[in-house]
């Protein structure tokens, strides 16, 4: 846990830098308040152990993690003009803060800064721009041609959760200059376990409390959104049970890795266990 810490605190310590130049002032004022209030930094944890998993070390890895997690809040930023949500990891929400013009304008702002930090490699570029395009189908998807079973549910999660998450394994893979074969192997265990990520975050906003969640719970349903519980006839037991399907898929993909740090994969596997097994 010792050195999961250590990771965690490379991200922040660069993420306070990288925020800490932006100007002007309003900008910075905004893009911390989103930025720096918390989170989980899940994804570019992710980059940071998939890189040492395969040889890499952590610190080269810290760019394109800290790039992944501005692009991960830009997202969130939008999602919450989109829901009308005002609370984002336990404080308001940058519209609910600033109002919607300034909030978008911190989106972009997160954007241009996370493009700044992959730019030095095309591999990154490319990942990233996928995953960006997959994230604007999904959102897209979500407001307009609603999912109406299972399966077209499961497309969208890929998109709107699993993308990201892929291109996060991919970037770690891609900064230890890994082969194209670990990069996809990499990148599916993550999609995978972003996708248990979203079934989960589903059935916590039906069931959980929103003081403990830390974010309004009901959205899903009074928004009409298509959360797994909305869409299929499943249970939130039944789609606990779709999540962890998926994390166990993605853990054979991580079988599939030639392994330099075992300690590194051996917290991969602990994360696709955290995701369907997490309360907030």
């Amino acid at each position: 846990m010792e050195l999961l810490e250590r990771r965690r605190a490379l991200i922040e310590e660069r993420l306070t830098e990288v925020v800490d130049g932006l100007e002007p002032e309003t900008l910075n004022e905004e893009v911390r308040h989103v930025t720096l209030s918390g989170g989980k930094r899940v994804r570019p944890i992710v980059t940071l152990l998939a890189c040492e998993t395969v040889g890499g070390n952590a610190e080269d890895a810290v760019e394109f993690g800290v790039g992944v997690e501005l692009v991960h809040n830009a997202s969130l930023v939008v999602d919450d003009i989109i829901d009308r949500s005002e609370l984002r990891r336990g404080t308001t929400s940058a519209w609910a803060e600033f109002g919607h013009g300034p909030a978008i304008i911190t989106s972009d702002g997160l954007l241009g800064e996370a493009f700044d930090l992959f730019s030095a490699d095309p591999r990154a570029m490319q990942v990233v721009a996928e995953a960006m395009v997959e994230l604007g189908i999904g959102e897209a998807t979500e407001l307009s041609a609603k999912p109406e079973n299972e399966e077209e549910y499961m497309t969208l999660a890929r998109r709107k959760t699993g993308a990201l998450f892929r291109a996060a394994a991919e970037l770690g893979a891609i900064a230890a200059d890994s082969d194209p074969f670990t990069v996809e192997a990499l990148g599916e265990y993550a999609e995978r376990v972003g996708v248990a990520f979203q079934i989960r975050d589903d059935v916590l906003d039906a069931v959980a409390d929103s003081e403990e969640l830390g974010k309004p719970t009901g959205h899903d349903a009074a928004m009409e959104r298509p959360s797994v519980v909305q869409v299929t006839d499943l249970t939130p037991a039944e789609a606990n049970a779709r999540a962890r399907s998926e994390a166990d898929r993605a853990i054979d993909a991580l079988e599939r890795v030639d392994v330099a740090d075992p300690e590194a994969k051996a917290y991969l596997l602990e994360l696709a266990e955290f995701v369907v097994e997490r309360e907030r």
